[in-house]
């Protein structure tokens, strides 16, 4: 079972690499390449000569040439035909199982923490920090509800899970770096939110991978019921 679930996760990351390739792929290719460019991995010429390849080319597999011999391009693929659907209504709780707030203050949730299904982020002339990049992930689907209003929200999850956002900015900022993970189990954060005359913004922690996560989580739950039945 475990050989033929691997087998199909090949096949589906082969018919990922000849996916067209949209304006985030190559955003985020390009986010690699200038971290590569202050890291000292590249030199000048060659970061300016990959970011033009980068914006010529059609797909995935194309895009993944310029970050192949790159510590980044290891551990994840690239982009993913697996990125789940929002959650419908009444899935996920509308109470938040935490609420981060800084009201002229700042407030920071990160290390090794339980991210719950829902979140909610409030900075009121103060700012939020929500690093998701060493946390347990319980749920498939966690939802980050984020407002700034004169503030600053900062959001940064690991590099192999999913990363979706809806909203928007007045006379503000509003900003979701869109990241597909290749694993079909993979956790995804969704951030709602506004930002009023401040900033919202959710993006990867380059260098961070959150290896086996559910299935660590399913491992725990299936020993524990068997504990329970008496096997």
């Amino acid at each position: 079972m475990d050989l033929q679930k691997h087998a199909q996760r090949q096949d589906a990351a082969a018919r990922v690499t000849e996916l067209r390739a949209s304006d985030a792929d190559r955003d985020r290719i390009a986010d690699i390449l200038r971290d590569a460019l202050a890291e000292g991995r590249l030199t000048a010429d060659e970061h300016a000569e990959r970011v033009e390849g980068v914006l010529n080319a059609k797909t995935v597999g194309e895009l993944e040439v310029f970050i192949r011999d790159l510590p980044a391009a290891h551990g994840r693929p690239a982009a993913s035909a697996y990125a789940q659907p929002r959650p419908a209504p009444g899935a996920i709780p509308t109470e938040a199982d935490t609420n981060i707030v800084a009201v002229f203050s700042s407030a920071v949730r990160k290390g090794r923490w339980r991210a719950g299904r829902r979140m909610h982020a409030y900075s009121v002339f103060g700012s939020v920090e929500i690093d998701l990049s060493e946390a347990i992930f319980e749920y498939q689907q966690v939802v980050i509800k984020a407002v700034s209003v004169f503030g600053d929200v900062q959001i940064r999850v690991p590099e192999n899970v999913s990363l979706r956002g809806t909203g928007g900015g007045v006379l503000g900022n509003f900003e979701v770096h869109t990241l597909d993970s290749a694993e079909p189990e993979a956790p995804v954060v969704y951030v709602d939110g506004w930002a009023v005359l401040g900033n919202v913004e959710a993006r990867p922690k380059r260098g961070k991978l959150v290896a086996d996560i559910l299935d660590r989580v399913h491992h725990r739950v299936d020993r524990t019921l068997r504990k329970h039945l008496g096997h």
